[in-house]
C-alpha cells in the first residue's frame, strides 16, 4: 500500500481511488502499472499471457514433429518452404525436415511446454492472481521480488527463443541434456562458445530457475505472514495447500539443478570434466578434456528437480479442480483433512523417488528395491486425493458449466495416467517400455489431459474475478468437446505402440521398424502415426475458439456481479476486477472454505466472511452429541 492509499475519505481528504487531474501526481504511470508492476493481479496475469504464448508455441513445434512421423520425409504443405526463412536454410530444405531439426524440435517441445509453458501458468499465474485473493491479503509479501521473478522467466524464455536463430540452431540434445551428448552438441567449427542452441538454453533454464526460487519464497511467506484474520490452517481452501506444497517443492529440488546446469555449462565453455568422462572418441578422434566427470551425476541432479517437477505440474491443477468440484456440486469436498495430508505426504515422497528414470543405468537390487517401493507408496496420497474428488461428486447438485466440465474430464484423464504409471516402477518391466511410446502417453496423460484440463477449468473458472465479465458458455464447450476427443485419440494409441517397442525418438516415425509385425486394431505401430497426428491438428483447430473467446470476452463478455458462481472463498468477496488492495474491507474468516447447502439456511452457498450465528452453533452441538438409547 502507498502513501496515497492511507489517507481517510473526510471533507479534506478525497477518496485514495479516485482519478483526476489533482491527484494524479499519486498514480503509477503506465509502464509501472501495467509493464513494471508490482501488483500480483498484474503480474498474474502477466504470467497467464506469457505461459499461454509459450504453451501454444510449443504445441505448434509438436504439430511440426507429427507431420514428420505420419509422413517421414515428405515435404510440408503450405508453410514447409517458408520454415527455412525463419529458423534457418538447413532445418527444412525443400519444405523436408532434416533429422537434426526433428531433434531440437523434440527437445524445445519438452522444455518449453513444462517451464515456460505450464509452470508459469499453474504456479505462477493462477498462484499469483487467487492465492492472495483467497487467504484475504493485500498482496504479496515482497512485491518487488514477484516483479523480478517474472522478468526472470520472460528473459528465459526470450533466450530459449533466440537459441532457434544462432548458427546449428536451437538445444537438441532432448530436454533433459544428457551428456556427454549435450556436452559435445553445437561445438567445433562454426560454433561460437556461447551462441550456440545448447549454451543459450543452459544459460536461458538459470533464469527460469532464478524466477521459480524468488517466486517459491515469495509464496511460502505470504501464506505463512499473510492470511486474513480467523484464517487458520484448517480453513484455508485446497487450492492454497496446493501452492503451498509446490513452492516447496521448487524451493528444495530446484538449487541441485541449478548447481548442475552451471557445472554442465562450464563443461562446455571452460573445459571442465564435472559431467564429461575420459575415453570419449567424437568423429573418429579423441576428445581432449581431462575427463573423470560422472554422466551419471548429470541424471541424479537432472531427475532430483524433474519428478518433484511432475507434482510442481499437477498439483496446482488438482488445487484448480478441488475449488471447481465443490463449487459446482454444491457441496463440501469429501475428505477435506485427508487431501491435506495427503498433498503433504505427496510433497515429503517426491524428493525419494527419483531413480526410477534411471533403471537402465544398472543401479544394485537394493536401490532399485527402495526407489519402486517410494514409488509405489507415492501412488497412494494420489488414489487418496482423485477418490475424494469422485466421492464429492456423490449426491451432488452438479451444475455442468464449462469449468466443470473441464473438471470433470480432469478426473478419468489423470485417473488413466496415474494407473499406466504403475508398470514403470517396476525396473523389469520398465527395462522394455523405457523411452517408448508407452512413456509418452502415461506423461502426457498427466500434464495435457490432466493438467492442461484443469488449466483451462482455471481460466474460465476464474476469468469473471480478473475482468468482470464471464467467458461465452457456447464457445466454450465448442473448445472442450473436440479437445477431449483429440487429446484422447493422440494418447491412446501411443500405449498401444509402446508395448509394441517403438521408440519415443525415432526420426522415421518408425517407419523401418520390424521388431514386431502385429497389427493393433488393424494397423501397425508405424501406420498409427497417421491417425494420431491427424488428431493433434485438429485440436489445434479446436483452440482457436478458446482464442477467440478469451479475448473477444476481455471487452465484450456478459457482465457479471463480484460471485457470479456462488462461491464462498474470500477472493469472491473483492470487487470484480479487484482495486489495488483487492478488499473494501480487510475480511475476516469465520467458517471453512466450502460450507455449501448448509441445512436451514436460504442459500445453497455460505461465504467464509459470514459470521458463524447462535442457532448454527446449538444446531452443530446437537449433532455432535451422542444419542443414548
Amino acid at each position: 500500500m502507498d502513501a496515497s492509499t492511507s489517507l481517510p475519505t473526510t471533507a479534506g481528504h478525497r477518496d485514495p481511488h479516485a482519478h483526476s487531474t489533482e491527484d494524479e501526481h499519486h498514480e503509477l504511470g503506465w509502464w509501472r502499472k501495467y509493464i513494471f508492476s508490482t501488483d500480483h493481479k498484474v503480474i498474474g496475469i502477466q504470467y497467464g499471457f506469457t505461459g499461454l504464448i509459450f504453451l501454444f508455441f510449443g504445441f505448434s513445434l509438436m504439430m511440426l514433429m507429427r507431420w514428420q512421423l505420419a509422413y517421414p520425409g515428405q515435404a510440408l504443405p503450405v508453410i514447409g518452404k517458408l520454415l527455412p526463412h525463419i529458423f534457418g536454410a538447413g532445418t527444412m530444405p525443400d519444405g523436408k525436415m532434416t533429422p537434426d531439426f526433428y531433434n531440437t524440435l523434440g527437445a524445445m517441445h519438452g522444455t518449453i511446454m513444462v517451464f515456460l509453458g505450464i509452470v508459469p501458468l499453474a504456479f505462477a499465474a493462477f498462484g499469483n492472481f487467487v492465492v492472495p485473493l483467497q487467504i484475504g491479503a493485500p498482496d504479496m509479501a515482497f512485491p518487488k521480488v514477484n516483479m523480478a521473478s517474472y522478468w526472470a522467466v520472460f528473459v528465459g524464455g526470450i533466450i530459449m527463443l533466440t537459441s532457434f536463430f544462432v548458427p546449428g540452431g536451437a538445444a537438441k540434445s532432448g530436454w533433459t541434456s544428457y551428456v556427454p551428448l549435450a556436452g559435445i552438441a553445437d561445438t567445433g567449427p562454426g560454433h561460437n562458445p556461447i551462441f550456440n542452441g545448447q549454451t543459450l538454453w543452459l544459460i536461458g533454464f538459470i533464469f527460469l530457475i532464478t524466477s521459480s526460487l524468488l517466486g517459491a519464497i515469495n509464496f511460502i511467506a505470504t501464506i505463512i505472514q499473510l492470511r486474513a484474520k480467523g484464517l487458520t490452517w484448517m480453513r484455508l481452501p485446497f487450492f492454497v495447500w496446493a501452492q503451498f506444497v509446490t513452492a516447496f517443492l521448487l524451493l528444495l529440488a530446484f538449487p541441485p539443478l541449478e548447481a548442475g546446469i552451471i557445472m554442465q555449462l562450464m563443461d562446455r565453455v571452460a573445459a571442465t570434466s564435472f559431467f564429461m568422462p575420459a575415453g570419449l572418441v567424437v568423429n573418429g578422434a579423441a576428445m581432449q578434456i581431462s575427463g573423470g566427470g560422472s554422466p551419471l551425476l548429470w541424471q541424479h541432479l537432472f531427475w532430483f528437480l524433474a519428478h518433484p517437477e511432475v507434482y510442481v505440474l499437477i498439483l496446482p491443477g488438482m488445487g484448480i479442480v478441488a475449488e471447481i468440484l465443490a463449487n459446482n456440486s454444491r457441496k463440501p469436498l469429501w475428505g477435506y483433512k485427508s487431501l491435506v495430508f495427503s498433498v503433504l505426504t505427496i510433497g515429503f515422497l517426491s524428493f525419494i523417488v527419483w531413480a526410477h528414470h534411471m533403471w537402465l543405468t544398472g543401479m544394485g537390487t537394493a536401490v532399485s528395491a527402495f526407489f519402486q517401493t517410494t514409488t509405489l507408496i507415492i501412488s497412494i496420497p494420489s488414489v487418496i486425493i482423485l477418490s475424494a474428488f469422485f466421492i464429492s461428486l456423490w449426491g451432488g447438485s452438479i451444475r455442468f458449466n464449462v469449468p466443470m466440465l473441464f473438471t470433470t474430464a480432469f478426473l478419468p484423464m489423470f485417473g488413466i495416467g496415474g494407473l499406466t504409471g504403475i508398470p514403470l516402477a517396476f525396473n523389469s518391466a520398465d527395462l522394455y517400455l523405457h523411452d517408448t511410446y508407452y512413456v509418452i502417453a502415461h506423461f502426457h496423460y498427466i500434464v495435457a489431459p490432466g493438467t492442461i484440463f484443469a488449466l483451462f477449468a482455471g481460466i474460465y473458472y476464474w476469468f469473471p474475478k480478473a475482468t468482470g465479465r464471464a467467458m461465452n458458455e457456447f464457445w466454450g464447450k465448442v473448445h472442450f468437446w473436440p479437445t477431449l476427443i483429440c487429446m484422447n485419440a493422440i494418447f491412446l494409441p501411443m500405449f498401444l505402440q509402446g508395448m509394441a517397442g517403438m521408440h519415443r525418438r525415432w526420426y522415421d516415425g518408425g517407419q523401418g521398424w520390424n521388431v514386431s509385425s502385429e497389427h493393433i486394431w488393424g494397423l501397425s505401430g508405424f501406420q498409427w502415426n497417421t491417425p494420431i497426428s491427424w488428431a493433434a491438428w485438429i485440436m489445434g483447430l479446436a483452440q482457436i475458439p478458446f482464442i477467440i473467446n478469451f479475448f473477444w470476452s476481455i471487452k465484450h463478455g456478459k457482465k457479471v456481479n463480484d460471485n457470479p458462481w456462488e462461491a464462498t472463498t474470500l477472493e469472491w468477496t473483492a470487487p470484480s476486477p479487484p482495486p489495488h488492495g483487492n478488499f473494501v474491507t480487510t475480511p475476516i474468516a469465520y467458517r471453512g472454505p466450502y460450507e455449501y447447502s448448509l441445512p436451514g439456511r436460504d442459500r445453497d452457498f455460505t461465504m467464509q466472511n459470514e459470521p458463524v450465528e447462535p442457532t448454527e452453533r446449538r444446531r452443530r452441538k446437537t449433532v455432535e452429541q451422542p444419542v443414548l438409547v
